[in-house]
């Protein structure tokens, strides 16, 4: 097949197309992580977005069951170098190719992704249409229709992602120690596997549910996930964790990072070309100890914007020094803007999950 990306700006990459047959919109970013694209792929967080990993080779690993993030393929579209078709690893199942076809997730490869990756950088993400098939349309038409899409700003993408009803993560064998009803803004599968390894019984419930219902499950703890988009859209969330601020301890990450901020009374926004991968320096204001993070987000709390709110920022990020990390002990919370899960990416920052069991120890 043939492969297009068209971007709002005019640019247009052709290459090879793989995976599914077919046309979708959506925003155009970069991940820098070596490995761990079916991470990424199956990563709520990515919804609505056409995904470019920058290491060359994509697929040489192959696909399997078990390294899923959610129930299924999340980004809309896939974008790569050279896709590996022969994959060797005794855990594979199927390769990339196959798995995005079964999918229905169009995916494009045999482009200058350097280009891109700098274009992206310099002029920032961009609204983007990736189509694959036979008969390639005018070019003209998939300009227009990138120009044409909605975008990211102002539009609840949450409410596509979270799960329809509450429902328990599989139950610990030896019981728990532990109740924590997690918010599922797009919540990554190895956030449910630690927190159930560390005696919790996980209670999911949707990202509309409101306070009183949260509290009628008596937890111990709460937790807010990652997900996709603006998080000033999600203004439900909002309400509802500024009505449990306070009545139990809460950890939230990436976008429950964001909107813990928003009902602090802080201001988010958008990043220019946003983080994601596994190799984003932070450094913990509180230790002076740096971690190497998994990050995966395009949109920002507004530090300044808390400051006369009494809240800490507890983690930096050094490339570019924005917040990645909150605190404010009269509400006993805190939060942080990267993927501690490490899925994929490195385990620095396991021990925030302890933490927040240690919280709920001294509940």
């Amino acid at each position: 097949m043939k492969g297009i990306l068209a971007l709002e700006d005019g640019t247009v990459f052709e290459g090879d197309g793989f995976g599914a047959a077919g046309e979708s919109c959506g925003e155009a970013v970069f991940n820098t992580s070596l490995s761990g694209y079916q991470e990424v792929l199956t990563d709520p967080s990515y919804c609505s977005q056409i995904v470019t990993m920058t290491y060359p080779l994509i697929g040489n690993y192959g696909v399997n069951d078990a390294d899923v993030e959610s129930s299924r393929v999340q980004v809309a579209g896939f974008v790569v170098k050279e896709l590996c078709t022969y994959p060797s690893n005794f855990r594979s199942q199927k390769s990339l190719g196959d798995y995005l076809k079964e999918s229905g997730i169009v995916g494009v490869s045999g482009i200058d992704t350097r280009k891109l990756t700098r274009l992206l950088r310099i002029s920032g993400a961009k609204k983007s249409v990736i189509w694959a098939g036979e008969k390639a349309p005018p070019v003209s038409d998939l300009v227009d229709k990138a120009k044409a899409w909605t975008g990211l700003v102002g539009v609840d993408i949450v409410k596509n992602v979270t799960c329809r009803k509450p429902y328990e993560w599989e139950p610990a064998k030896n019981g728990h120690r532990f109740s924590v009803v997690a918010f599922d803004f797009g919540i990554k599968f190895n956030i449910l596997r630690i927190l159930k390894s560390l005696g919790c019984k996980v209670t999911v419930v949707p990202a509309s549910t409101t306070a009183e219902q949260v509290l009628a499950y008596n937890p111990d703890g709460i937790f807010l996930s990652n997900g996709p988009g603006d998080p000033a859209a999600v203004t439900y969330a909002v309400e509802a964790i500024r009505q449990l601020l306070g009545k139990r301890p809460i950890f939230g990450i990436c976008l429950g990072h964001q909107l813990l901020g928003l009902a602090l009374g802080a201001k988010t926004y958008k990043l220019k070309f946003g983080h994601r991968g596994a190799n984003h320096p932070v450094k913990n204001l509180e230790t002076g100890g740096i971690a190497i993070t998994s990050q995966n987000h395009g949109f920002c709390v507004d530090i300044e914007s808390l400051k006369a709110r009494g809240v800490a920022m507890t983690h930096v990020n050094l490339n570019d020094h924005t917040c990645e990390g909150l605190s404010d002990k009269s509400n006993n919370m805190f939060c942080v803007q990267y993927h501690p899960e490490a899925s994929p990416g490195p385990h620095d920052s396991g021990y925030l999950f302890k933490q927040f069991v240690t919280m709920m120890e001294k509940k």
